[in-house]
Parts: structure tokens; C-alpha cells; sequence
């Protein structure tokens, strides 16, 4: 391990540290994390993916996202929050060009900005773009938009007058940009998921990420095989926390089930059957992601070259990951109690939010259609054709 990685190493290990003390509370309360944000922004973490020339860490993607997962075991929000800011940065070395490149990436450094999420390409009829003397407009409503809320920059899209996705960067305290505090759902409850209002807000041309563009080359695709990357990694890391915390609350009791031969819970025969059910489960997933990282990481080494046959293996691969991982994290979060007992549904655990995590977080797109994609393959060996979902 070189001297920078354990840089960044303890500083990891010091923030998750620092997250696993409140993560139950805080879970508890919602609304936005300011001080677990603010801990992200001084462990130079914002930096990992960053390329050397721009003054970051310059670590591959599956170094990133692996970072993500150890996030997730102890706080999926954000987890979350970081693998976004991360995916936006993503977006910009994609779409954008090289002075844009170095405008924002070096901005992330020099200024320590955290980026904020408001790119939802199915909102075509919330966000439309129209012409000014100065540029563009960017007016309406847009959804889901994680990360937004004590964000420095905000990356958003919009459709112009003849239907083309237009994707723009933009300081969040603009005029006209409004970020709504309205994210109360029963999981991910930190992840200020929440609406953003849009009034007439000016986007100059030079902040638009339109040279290349999105979905403009085979490599160009790759962000959404990104996104769906980040989620494999919340959902397996959370699924691995969840098996922490039925691990840690059996070994913590004393005495078995009335019918059970065994001295402790930690030797009846069926509690160590389910956490063998549980590795078994996880490790699968967990060898698929790390396979699909690796198919990735050697995607985007080719750059333009990438082909788009090659964008395929990489979108089967993560689609492959996903529905393990979405898999794994939901049976192992729900099933979890099935071992740890009465005691452990007490609720100054909230040892629930594991599962409400994994459920809520599992719905951002139908595991249903990554499967007819997989099916697709399997049996006519036709990929999985680009779209901001595949």
C-alpha cells in the first residue's frame, strides 16, 4: 500500500467510525447529515476518483465504488451522497470536454466542492431549456434529486424545444435554484433525495456538457452502467452490514431456544445453517461486482476506442451484479431477524433500517426488466441496449 492509500485509508476508517456512532439516531431524525457531510469534505474522500493531473488520488473506479460498499455497511445514506458526487463527477469526464474537465475537477480540489444530483433524464415535462440573450434558461421541477441540499455545485438536465437531453453544472445557491427540504421516506432518509424548483435559472453555454455529449459514443454510455455500478455496491454493503449486526446481536446473547441441544445461540444448528445461507449469498454477490468492477475498469481504459459490443459485455456483466446484489441485500436485511430474535426488533436499534435501505433504495429501477435483459442474452444473445438505465 503506497503512503497516499493509507492516507486516504484512515481517513475512511476515521469517518465511518465517527458514522457508526449516530448512524441509528440519525436514521431515526432524516433531514440532512451537515456534520457527516462535512467530515466527507475534510477526509479528502470527495477526491479518490479524481485523475492525478487534476490534483486528486487518481484511484480506478472499482477502488471508488468498493469504498462506497464499506460506506454502506454502516450508513447507505451516504454511501450514497459520496458515490453520487462521484457519479457526477463521472458525467463530467464523460460528456464534457477537456477544459470543462479541468474547470470542475480541479474546482472539486481547489475548492472542496461536494456535487449535488438533479440529472433525471425520465423528467422530460419537468425542466425545460430555452434560449436567452446569455445563454440558456432552466425552468420547472425535477425529482430524486440526491445530494442536492448543502451541495456546492448541482449537475441537472433538461430537454430544449426540439427534445434534445441537455445536461448543465451550476453553482447550487444560483438565482432561481430552490432545494426543497421534502425527502421523508421510510429508507435512505439521509440522502436528501428530495425536489429541486428551477426559475428561469441562467445555464451559460460553456456549462453545458455538450461536447461530446451525453450517450455520444460507446464510452459515452458507460455513465449509466456507472450508476447502476454504485447501486450493486449499496445494495451488497448493506447487506454485509446487516449480516454485522446479526452477527454482533447473537453473539451477544446468552441463552438458545428452549428446544435447542446447544449451550449458546452461536452453536444451534440452525442459526449457523442460516449465516452459512447468508456468506453463501453474499459471497456470490460479492464475487459477481467485484467481476463486473473489473470488466468496467478495463472498459474505460479504452476511451473512445471502447466498441460497442465491448459496452455490452460490460452492461451484462453489471446487470448480472445488480440482481445478485439487490438479491442478496433483501434477504439477508429481512431474514436477519429470523436469528437475532424478539430482542433485537427493539427500537432504539432500528435495526430495520438495513432492510428499509435495501427495499427503498431496490426500487430505483425494476430488478424485473434487468432480468428480461439478462434473459435476452441468455437465450437470443442479444446485449442490453444503451439507455440511461442499461
Amino acid at each position: 500500500m503506497s503512503t497516499q492509500d493509507a492516507a486516504w485509508t484512515a481517513s475512511l476508517d476515521t469517518v465511518l467510525h465517527e458514522w457508526a456512532q449516530t448512524a441509528a439516531a440519525r436514521d431515526k431524525a432524516g433531514g440532512t447529515a451537515f456534520h457527516e457531510r462535512n467530515l466527507l469534505r475534510v477526509s479528502g474522500l470527495l477526491h479518490l476518483s479524481v485523475p492525478v493531473e487534476f490534483g486528486g488520488m487518481g484511484a480506478a473506479w472499482s477502488t471508488t465504488l468498493d469504498v462506497v460498499r464499506r460506506m454502506a455497511q454502516v450508513d447507505s445514506s451516504l454511501a450514497h451522497l459520496f458515490a453520487f458526487h462521484h457519479l457526477q463527477l463521472a458525467t463530467i469526464r464523460l460528456f464534457g470536454s477537456d477544459a470543462q474537465n479541468e474547470r470542475w475537477l480541479c474546482g472539486t480540489i481547489d475548492e472542496g466542492w461536494f456535487l449535488g444530483n438533479a440529472l433525471n433524464p425520465l423528467d422530460k415535462g419537468t425542466c425545460t431549456l430555452a434560449d436567452n440573450a446569455n445563454g440558456f434558461l432552466f425552468d420547472g421541477r425535477k425529482s430524486f434529486c440526491s445530494g442536492a441540499r448543502d451541495s456546492d455545485r448541482l449537475i441537472a438536465s433538461a430537454y430544449d424545444d426540439e427534445g434534445r437531453l441537455q445536461i448543465g453544472v451550476m453553482p447550487t445557491d444560483r438565482a432561481g435554484i430552490t432545494v426543497l427540504d421534502d425527502w421523508d421516506n421510510m429508507g435512505q432518509r439521509q440522502t436528501d433525495s428530495g425536489s429541486v424548483i428551477f426559475e428561469r435559472v441562467p445555464v451559460a453555454a460553456d456549462e453545458l456538457l455538450n461536447q461530446p455529449g451525453p450517450m455520444s459514443s460507446a464510452f459515452a454510455t458507460l455513465r449509466p452502467m456507472f450508476a447502476q455500478a454504485i447501486l450493486c455496491h449499496i445494495y451488497l454493503g448493506l447487506g454485509e452490514g446487516a449480516l454485522h449486526a446479526a452477527r454482533d446481536a447473537t453473539l451477544a446473547q446468552t441463552r438458545p431456544w428452549m428446544a435447542s441441544p446447544a449451550v449458546r445461540p452461536s452453536e444451534d444448528q440452525y442459526v449457523l445453517l442460516h449465516f452459512g445461507a447468508f456468506f453463501v449469498v453474499l459471497e456470490g454477490a460479492r464475487l459477481l461486482t467485484e467481476r463486473a468492477m473489473q470488466t468496467f475498469d478495463a472498459a474505460w481504459q479504452r476511451g473512445l476506442a471502447l466498441t460497442e459490443d465491448e459496452r455490452g459485455e460490460v452492461a451484462v456483466a453489471i446487470a448480472t451484479s445488480k440482481v445478485a446484489s439487490a438479491r442478496a441485500g433483501l434477504d439477508v436485511a429481512h431474514r436477519m431477524f429470523e436469528l437475532t430474535g424478539a430482542r433485537s426488533t427493539t427500537a432504539a436499534l432500528r435495526l430495520d433500517r438495513y432492510w428499509r435501505n435495501v427495499r427503498v433504495h431496490t426500487l430505483h429501477d425494476p430488478i424485473d426488466y434487468k432480468m428480461r435483459e439478462l434473459g435476452d442474452w441468455a437465450l437470443n444473445a442479444r446485449k442490453p441496449k444503451p439507455s440511461f438505465y442499461s
